[in-house]
């Protein structure tokens, strides 16, 4: 099901956010190619703005608050029943908590922390925002996974934090990738070990219809697009948008 009403369980990605320097610019990018339409909360929230999909949010982008950042990304939040249980058991497996554990008005309650590699990402205990409320369909999340060089201390830290058990990849026998599950044995991403990875970071992937239709959108937008490939699971492209964000968009393969 990709319409959600309730509240994700523990370690699931359940938001992703955005910040970026040019609020207007971004809709329009973002507007092109996914046809979100935009809830732009007032200044004293910041210019927190909604993305919408069928009137549902899906994600949310937002000025900068930092007016002298350089690299942008998708910052994923995973769900907890307990944001600061969750964030006393990140600081303890040697990870770092860099804002909160505090309130967000009724939405609810969050930190940013980073793993023991240097990989940022969010915790979320849903209030009255519950996160996403439409995944794993065209112009929504359809996946998050970390690309590490470090892939040994990332797996040791989720598991500590979130408490996944971990899975190999049959499918990709060559390749250090590990499915993370939940609790109850859902996948929720992975942990890709590439020994070339600069820095650690959780990359986002948004699901399309057709992926050369998405670049080409992309493209037209302001943003760039990597040529589309096929791999096992479907049709792959990463893409960047007018800032220098990095994500992909996929699709199943069609016969």
């Amino acid at each position: 099901m990709s319409e959600l009403t309730t509240t994700q369980p523990t370690g699931t990605p359940t938001w992703i956010d955005l910040g970026i320097p040019d609020l207007d610019r971004a809709m329009t990018f973002y507007g092109a190619l996914f046809g979100w339409e935009f809830d732009v909360w007032p200044a004293e929230y910041g210019h927190y703005t909604q993305c919408l999909l069928r009137g549902r949010p899906v994600a949310a982008i937002r000025p900068n608050p930092n007016p002298d950042a350089t690299v942008f990304w998708w910052n994923v939040y995973f769900a907890t029943d307990d944001c600061d249980a969750a964030a006393a058991r990140a600081r303890d497996a040697g990870g770092s908590i860099i804002t909160g554990p505090m309130d967000v008005l009724d939405q609810g309650r969050t930190a940013i922390i980073k793993d023991t590699t240097g990989a940022q990402c969010g915790l979320w205990q849903a209030g009255t925002h519950i996160g996403c409320q439409i995944v794993n369909e065209p112009s929504a999340l359809l996946r998050n996974d970390l690309v590490t060089a470090e892939s040994g201390p990332a797996r040791d830290f989720y598991v500590a934090v979130f408490g996944y058990t971990l899975d190999a990849n049959p499918d990709l026998p060559e390749v250090d990738f590990t499915f993370l599950r939940r609790q109850d044995g859902h996948e929720i991403g992975g942990i890709v070990g590439d020994p070339h990875a600069t820095t650690s970071r959780w990359g986002t992937m948004f699901q399309v219809d057709d992926v050369d239709a998405a670049a080409r959108r992309a493209v037209a937008a302001g943003g760039t697009a990597g040529e589309p490939y096929d791999m096992i699971y479907g049709r792959v492209a990463n893409i960047t948008d007018p800032f220098g964000t990095e994500f992909d968009v996929g699709a199943a393969m069609t016969n």
